[in-house]
């Protein structure tokens, strides 16, 4: 059968996106059908979660990309886009972008994803959950204000029930809580202790300092500063804004682009220096050299892709430094410890989980295994949705939180992400650490 009838023509479309050398139909078009979508958690990989945990046809990254199609082939409406039906196949899309990298084809169903609920909001509306959800760095720096007030509302049961039921959350799910303080406060506190610069051997770096390590993962962020202080490293912080990841998420893209093109115009004058962005949180920071570049206003698309070509996770940094000889094993412990790592789903797709493993390795006792597993099914705030909550927990309950639930208390798990340690302490009672927490107490 035919995709198109003969003399059928169809719109260009306009999306918030840039699409390149094609636009989101052709994009879409690019899946042949093969059904690499359709392995299971056996054959390893992270696409597709949703597919492994349901067997369902329509959680496969194809029927995904078909539903589109056949939609912005074959609507008779003015937006195309608007179809109850694709926001149904879409929905289990859990944004992993494990198909971005394991597609034969490179079908990335995370943008079609993103770009149609920008589309479908334009025609139905934003959801209330779905601006709540974007709106988690704003909400966060109120609820950073008054932290012991926002963690007792969310930590007591009858108003965390509460909260969770007018969010749209999962009762059985637990929350992010606040810091006492927030990681830029710390930062500047430090700075002005700090009556002259210390001997920074290895120069400087720029530290993005995103929403999650700002307010919640804060102990995580100063940590880190310390560990790269101590290796020699003067970290810097400009001002800017946060990531955008949540905005992103949701499809909110238009708002996601005012947020990147402030930030680009923030970094751009650091680009002249080459000193590189490193960021904590794999997603906010791989953002730059992903969805930044796809969203940047074209006259700010060239800064936008230098920023890309110095931005960093913190593995990939330390890595680098590593393989430079700047930073040697000689400058941590030599005691024995065994670690177990679960790779973030981005970091897997646009980066590498071999820096994880490289700079976990890097105490000369320290020995690292890989779980074999793929998406943990929290994917940012996937998990904590209500409707979603059940299939996230099925999908961890694939490889990650049996792995995890067999070993000795006296092995280390380790996971870079936000959502992935929080996915880990509901699914498993057990507390996984980032990289960067597992070397600062490793230092001699």
């Amino acid at each position: 059968m035919l995709r198109y009838a003969p003399g059928q023509s169809v719109p260009k479309f306009q999306t918030t996106f840039r699409f390149y050398n094609q636009d989101i139909l052709q994009h879409a078009e690019q899946c042949n059908g093969s059904g690499d979508c359709r392995k299971t958690q056996l054959s390893g990989g992270t696409m597709c979660p949703s597919y492994m945990a349901t067997r369902n046809e329509k959680d496969t990254t194809r029927a995904r990309a078909n539903i589109l199609r056949e939609f912005l082939t074959n609507s008779s409406k003015m937006n195309r886009f608007d179809h109850r039906e694709i926001y149904e196949v879409m929905d289990l899309c859990l944004s992993c972008k494990g198909c971005k990298s394991e597609c034969p084809s490179n079908v990335d169903v995370a943008k079609l994803k993103a770009e149609f609920l920008q589309q479908y909001y334009d025609a139905n509306g934003v959801p209330f959950r779905s601006k709540l959800i974007a709106q988690f760095a704003r909400t966060s720096e109120l609820g950073s204000r008054v932290p012991k007030i926002y963690n007792f509302m969310i930590g007591t049961r009858p108003f965390s029930i509460l909260t969770k039921l007018v969010a749209g959350f999962a009762t059985k799910r637990s929350l992010p809580t606040m810091h006492r303080t927030t990681l830029r406060k710390w930062y500047e506190n430090q700075k002005r202790k700090k009556t002259a610069n210390g001997v920074y051997k290895n120069g400087r770096l720029l530290l993005f300092c995103d929403e999650f390590s700002n307010y919640n993962d804060v102990e995580i962020g100063i940590k880190t500063i310390l560990l790269l202080e101590k290796l020699g490293y003067e970290v810097m912080m400009c001002e800017h804004l946060e990531s955008g990841r949540t905005w992103l998420s949701k499809g909110l893209l238009r708002d996601a682009r005012d947020i990147i093109n402030k930030n680009i115009d923030f970094l751009s004058s650091q680009i002249g220096n080459e000193m590189p962005l490193v960021g904590i949180e794999p997603s906010a920071i791989l953002s730059f050299r992903d969805e930044y570049i796809d969203l940047a206003s074209e006259d700010r698309l060239e800064i936008a892709r230098q920023i890309a070509g110095l931005a960093f996770t913190i593995e990939e940094f330390l890595a680098g430094e590593i393989d430079k000889g700047k930073i040697k094993s000689g400058q941590f412990t030599n005691q024995k410890r065994d670690i177990l790592l679960h790779g973030h789903c981005q970091q897997k797709a646009i980066s590498s989980v071999t820096n994880s493993v490289m700079v976990l390795s890097l105490p000369s006792n320290y020995s690292v295994s890989v779980i074999p597993s793929g998406c943990c099914g929290m994917a940012g705030s996937f998990g904590y949705e209500k409707e979603h909550y059940e299939i996230s927990m099925r999908i961890g309950e694939l490889v990650l939180f049996p792995t995890i639930r067999k070993q000795s208390e006296d092995k280390i798990i380790a996971a870079p992400g936000t959502s992935c340690r929080h996915q880990i302490k509901d699914g498993t009672g057990r507390l996984a650490k980032h990289p960067v927490e597992i070397l600062y107490e490793a230092l001699e």
